[in-house]
C-alpha cells in the first residue's frame, strides 16, 4: 500500500511481524537488557563503525563484559574492551579456519555484514555472499542458538544492487537450522551532516518539485535496534525494518539545516537540464515504527542529529 504524503510517497510497512512479548518487554523495562544468566554474545565486526557502537549499547544495557565475545580482523582495536573483561578474538570470513575458535562459547551472533565499500580485501566485493554462508556455517558448528544479521532496507523488493546479497544471505540464515532475527537498516543519517553542511557554505540548493526523499535512521540507533534484539526476548525468525518517521527531501534538509544554524539557504526548483540535488535512496520512503517497538523510545530525528553537529555544520566557526 502507497499512502502520498507532503514529503513524498511513504511505504506503510506493517508486514513483517513484530513480537507481542518483544514489546511488552521494551515498554515495561524501558529497553533495559533482561540476558539470560550467562549467556554470551558474539559480535563479529566487533572494531567496525557500527560494531563498535553496538557494544558500547550492550554495555550500558547492563550486559556484563565478560559475557561479550568481540571477534575482528584487529582485535588490537578492542583492548579496552578486553581489559574490562571481555574476549576480544582474531576471526575473519576470508579465513574460514579462525572462526571455529572465534565463536566457541558463544550463545547469539550479531552477524554484521560485511561492507564492500573501501573495503581492503578484493574478495569482499566479488564473494560477500559465500563469506556471510561461511560465518554462519561456522556459528553453526560452534553450537550458537541465535544469528541476529544486520540487513538492508526492505531487502525483499529493495531495487538496490545491494539488496540482492542481503536477500541471499537471509535465505541462508532461514536454511541453516538455528534461530535468526533480520535486522533490516535503513539508509544511514550520518552522511546528511556534510550534505547539510556543504548547503550552509554554498547558500543555495537546486532541488526537484517531485523528489521523494528517504526515511533516514542514524547508525547509532541502528546500533540500538540490533542490541535492544540480542538483550530481550521474543525476537526469534522475526524481521525487523529500521528506519526514521520522517521522509527527509533535500528541501526539507535545507530548511531545518536553516533553522538549527540561522544560516538562510535559498531553495529553488532545478531549472531544464540542471541537476537537481537529492537525498531519494531505494526502498527509502520505507517507514516503520519498529525501532521504538523495540528500544521503547522514538529515533532521533535529523534535526536532533543537526542540532548535534551545530559546531561542525558552521564550519567549526561555531557562529
Amino acid at each position: 500500500m502507497r499512502a502520498k504524503t507532503l514529503k513524498g510517497w511513504i511505504r506503510l510497512s506493517g508486514v513483517f511481524a513484530v513480537s507481542a512479548l518483544a514489546v511488552a518487554v521494551a515498554a515495561c523495562a524501558g529497553g533495559e537488557a533482561q540476558p539470560a544468566a550467562g549467556e554470551r554474545i558474539i559480535i563479529s565486526g566487533a572494531s567496525g563503525q557500527l560494531g563498535g557502537l553496538v557494544v558500547e549499547e550492550l554495555l550500558a544495557r547492563g550486559v556484563a563484559p565478560e559475557n561479550l565475545i568481540l571477534v575482528s580482523r584487529t582485535p588490537d582495536e578492542l583492548d579496552r574492551y578486553a581489559r574490562m573483561g571481555a574476549s576480544a578474538r582474531f576471526g575473519d570470513f576470508t579465513q574460514p579456519e579462525s572462526l571455529d575458535s572465534a565463536y566457541a562459547g558463544g550463545d547469539k551472533l550479531l552477524l554484521i555484514s560485511l561492507n564492500t565499500s573501501g573495503n581492503p580485501n578484493p574478495r569482499v566485493a566479488t564473494e560477500r555472499q559465500a563469506l556471510h554462508q561461511t560465518a554462519i556455517d561456522a556459528a553453526v558448528r560452534a553450537g550458537v542458538d541465535h544469528i541476529v544479521y544486520t540487513s538492508f532496507v526492505d531487502a525483499d523488493n529493495n531495487p538496490s544492487p545491494i539488496a540482492v546479497d542481503h536477500r541471499a544471505t537471509e535465505q541462508m540464515l532461514r536454511e541453516s537450522g538455528v534461530a535468526w532475527t533480520s535486522v533490516r537498516n535503513g539508509w544511514y543519517a550520518n552522511g546528511l551532516v556534510d550534505q547539510a553542511a556543504r548547503l550552509v557554505a554554498e547558500g543555495r540548493v537546486a532541488v526537484s518539485e517531485d523528489e521523494n526523499g528517504t526515511a533516514f535512521v542514524t547508525r547509532e540507533d541502528c546500533a540500538a535496534a540490533a542490541a535492544a534484539v540480542l538483550t530481550t526476548p521474543g525476537h526469534e525468525n522475526q524481521t525487523y525494518e529500521i528506519t526514521g518517521t520522517e521522509v527527509i527531501t533535500v528541501a526539507d534538509l535545507a530548511r531545518i539545516t536553516s533553522e538549527v544554524t540561522g544560516v538562510a539557504i535559498e531553495v529553488r526548483a532545478a531549472g531544464e537540464g540542471e541537476q537537481a540535488s537529492s537525498t531519494t535512496r531505494d526502498s527509502g520512503g520505507v517507514v516503520t515504527n519498529h525501532f521504538e517497538q523495540l528500544t521503547g523510545r522514538p529515533p532521533t530525528t535529523i534535526r536532533e542529529m543537526l542540532e548535534a553537529n551545530r559546531v561542525a555544520l558552521l564550519g567549526g566557526a561555531g557562529r
